[in-house]
């Protein structure tokens, strides 16, 4: 299994580099069989369709934050903290090839391409869980729909801005973050998670489930 990992890696790091000395679009899974010397099959495999390359370069960055998050450091982080630290962490695990991911984004975004641009939606969804249980936000019901559309926001906004973003160390996207991170807290898009003591609507939709479950049980 290690072996067939390690394989999909460096399927991937292939297509990576020679997505660099050309374009995303003008890149074919049959230029990565010829400079890996492997057959088309053995691609397939692993990738389906070149867009699946897409798809593991991001579940990079995936791992590269959640691992972050396993860190002492990262323990001690309010949840602010944690959420501008967790999306500029993914962010620069993309960063060798921010170039190419520009490339990747956009011949997503392309007319007639509505086939993979219902999956992208979803894996974005996806990241943003991801974060939330990084920060380890507990908003329920109204309050979490408001949250996760917020934290989407954000997270769209800042992407769209890295990827043009050649400032040191990206910071003008980290300031970015920052000012909507705030942003949102001061509007408590993000800020009211819980904890024990739930906004008013989600206690109204708990009432009415408990209420709902006695009704029931009472016939």
């Amino acid at each position: 299994m290690a072996k067939q990992a390690n394989l999909s890696d460096k399927i991937l790091d292939a297509a990576l580099e020679l997505a660099e000395s050309r374009h995303w679009e003008a890149l074919r899974l049959y230029d990565i069989a010829d400079v890996m010397d492997i057959s088309l099959n053995q691609i397939r495999c692993h990738f389906r369709e070149k867009d699946e390359l897409i798809d593991a370069w991001f579940d990079r960055a995936d791992t590269a934050m959640l691992k972050d998050a396993s860190s002492p450091d990262f323990q001690t982080l309010s949840s602010h903290a944690r959420i501008h630290r967790a999306i500029m962490t993914w962010l620069g695990a993309l960063a060798a090839h921010q170039r190419i991911t520009r490339q990747m984004i956009l011949a997503k975004l392309e007319f007639g391409h509505i086939h993979i641009q219902i999956p992208a939606v979803m894996r974005i969804s996806r990241t943003v869980q991801w974060i939330r249980e990084m920060a380890e936000r507990d908003a329920t019901f109204f309050r979490r729909a408001i949250e996760e559309t917020a934290l989407t926001s954000i997270y769209l906004m800042v992407f769209t801005k890295w990827m043009n973003d050649d400032s040191p160390q990206f910071k003008e996207t980290s300031e970015l973050l920052g000012n909507l991170l705030n942003g949102a807290a001061s509007l408590s898009h993000l800020s009211c998670s819980g904890n024990n003591n739930p906004c008013q609507q989600d206690q109204a939709v708990m009432q009415k489930t408990k209420d709902h479950s006695v009704a029931s049980a009472s016939t």
